[in-house]
Order: structure tokens, then C-alpha cells, then sequence
């Protein structure tokens, strides 16, 4: 088979999605995958998305404003920013990994010698750099094909700290996310405490304290998703959690407020890229070696 400049067999025929985590001490969620007619609905993550094209072209929305990556370009979202993701062209290869804000954070103090405060933050959600998006593949397709591993680990650790060396500011306070007073700050904590619970847009609305229509505009604007697409987002997030800890898929969707399986199984493959089966089965895979 061919290969391209990253090392990684060229774009083939079919979809394949390969969920895996590594490193237990300091955990960290990776995932390779083929795409040619798959596409993300709008959705978030508790961390940041960090990754790179290693064929094809894949194009997303964030704040409005449509982007696309190919291979050489990282791709860098923060934890929380509304994106999505689809093929362009015949589609796209990539390797996506998922570091925590502590992750980052404690990458920068390794190279530091200090733990500084705030949130690492990066100007732009793509950046054109080679060279590191050649150590980042390197040390991706390492951990996938041996787990965790010294070879690995070194890798990935040197390509976060020259990541964050070249693009990345981890000396700001942390943010203040909008919304956090009035109407949808409410509902946004409404949600957050019931996502499990059947809510419907008149309880909700009476929660936040404005018309219904108003609160669908307002939280829109404020979030970039639907109250409805906001609750479904939490639900698969928590969803991560619970799968990753072992619990079936099963008891997952009804802990999580899943109408039954299948629609987990449909949520969860929307925004994450592979069910929920093959999401467990690469943290089970790290958990036996």
C-alpha cells in the first residue's frame, strides 16, 4: 500500500474509526479514523481537541466561521467550543487526541519547572506546522500499535510541550464563560442537574423565566446549540464517563436519559465517531496491559 508524507496509509475505500486510551498515570484519549461520508452534529468536549489530517481534508464550523485542515495543519479546541466536522472532498484521514486541561497543564510545568495558573489557551483552531504535526502522528500511531509505551510517551510529551511552547498561553486567568448570569445561566444549570431527567421547554422556560421562543434565541446565541442539542451533548459527555469506567452500554443509556440503547448508540457515534462499544473496548484494551 502507499503511503503519504505522514507515514500513514494514503486515504483508502470504506470508514474505519479506532477509539483508544493510553498512558493511565496520566490519561490521555486518542482516536484515528477514516472518513468519507461521516459527519459530527454540532457538540462539545470536556477537553481539548487536539489533532492533525494525515489525508484528505476535513471542513468545520466554529462561531461561525467555516474552516478546513489538511494534512501538515493541526487542528487545536478548546474545552467547550461548538464544532462540528465533515468530510470535504472524498473525505479525510486523521489522528485526534483528547488532553485534559490538567494534561496541558501539567506538560507546561514539566518544561517550566513550576505549575502556572489559568488555562492553556491556543489563538486559532488551526495552525499550518509540519513538523509537529509529523511528531504528534509519530508518537499517535505508536501508542495505538503498542499502547503505552516509553517510545510513546516521550513523543506525545515533546509534541504537546512544543506545542504549547509555539502556539499555546497558559498564563491568563481562566476565562469567564458567557452566560453566567440571567436567563440561560439558569437554564444552563437546570440542564446540567437534570440532563438524566425528562425536561420539556415549558419547565425549562419557567426555570430561566423568559417565553420559550426567547429562551431558544437566547441560548442559541449564548452557546452555539439548541437547549435540546445542549441537553444531548451533556448526556453523551456523561456517557464518556460511564463507558469509560466499564459500566454497559445498556445501563449507560438509561443512567444517561437515553430513550434505550439505540439512541445512545446513535448520539454517541454523532459526536464522539465510534459507538459506545468500540469507545469501551479501547479503554478496557488500556486497562489489560
Amino acid at each position: 500500500m502507499s503511503r503519504d508524507d505522514f507515514g500513514l496509509p494514503e486515504l483508502g475505500a470504506g470508514e474505519a474509526a479506532h477509539f483508544f486510551s493510553i498512558s493511565p498515570a496520566t490519561p490521555l484519549e486518542c482516536l484515528s479514523a477514516r472518513f468519507r461520508r461521516h459527519a459530527y452534529a454540532p457538540h462539545t468536549h470536556d477537553s481539548f481537541v487536539v489533532g492533525t489530517i494525515v489525508a484528505g481534508c476535513e471542513t468545520f464550523m466554529i462561531g461561525g466561521r467555516r474552516h478546513y485542515a489538511g494534512p501538515g495543519d493541526l487542528c487545536l479546541i478548546a474545552p467547550g467550543v461548538v464544532h462540528d466536522g465533515q468530510p470535504a472532498g472524498d473525505g479525510y484521514a486523521y489522528r485526534i487526541s483528547y488532553p485534559t486541561v490538567d494534561y496541558l497543564l501539567d506538560v507546561a510545568a514539566d518544561a517550566a519547572g513550576r505549575r502556572r495558573p489559568g488555562t492553556p489557551s491556543f489563538p486559532a483552531p488551526i495552525v499550518r506546522d509540519p513538523e509537529l504535526a509529523r511528531m504528534l502522528v509519530a508518537g499517535h500511531g505508536l501508542a495505538e500499535r503498542h499502547g503505552n509505551s516509553l517510545e510513546a510517551d516521550e513523543l506525545l510529551l515533546r509534541f504537546f510541550g512544543r506545542l504549547l511552547s509555539r502556539y499555546g498561553d497558559t498564563a491568563g486567568p481562566v476565562a469567564a464563560a458567557p452566560g453566567e448570569t440571567g436567563p440561560v445561566a439558569r437554564a444552563l444549570d437546570y440542564l446540567d442537574a437534570h440532563f438524566a431527567d425528562a425536561i420539556d421547554l415549558v419547565t425549562l422556560a419557567g426555570v430561566a423565566g423568559i417565553p420559550r421562543t426567547r429562551l431558544i434565541r437566547a441560548f442559541d446565541r449564548q452557546t452555539g446549540l439548541t437547549p435540546h442539542s445542549w441537553l444531548t451533548d451533556r448526556r453523551v459527555r456523561h456517557a464518556r464517563v460511564m463507558l469509560s469506567r466499564g459500566t454497559a452500554p445498556a445501563a449507560v443509556a438509561a443512567a444517561c436519559g437515553f430513550y434505550d440503547q439505540s439512541h445512545l448508540n446513535r448520539a454517541f457515534k454523532a459526536r464522539i465517531g465510534v459507538a459506545p462499544g468500540a469507545f469501551q473496548a479501547g479503554h478496557r484494551h488500556n486497562r489489560t496491559h
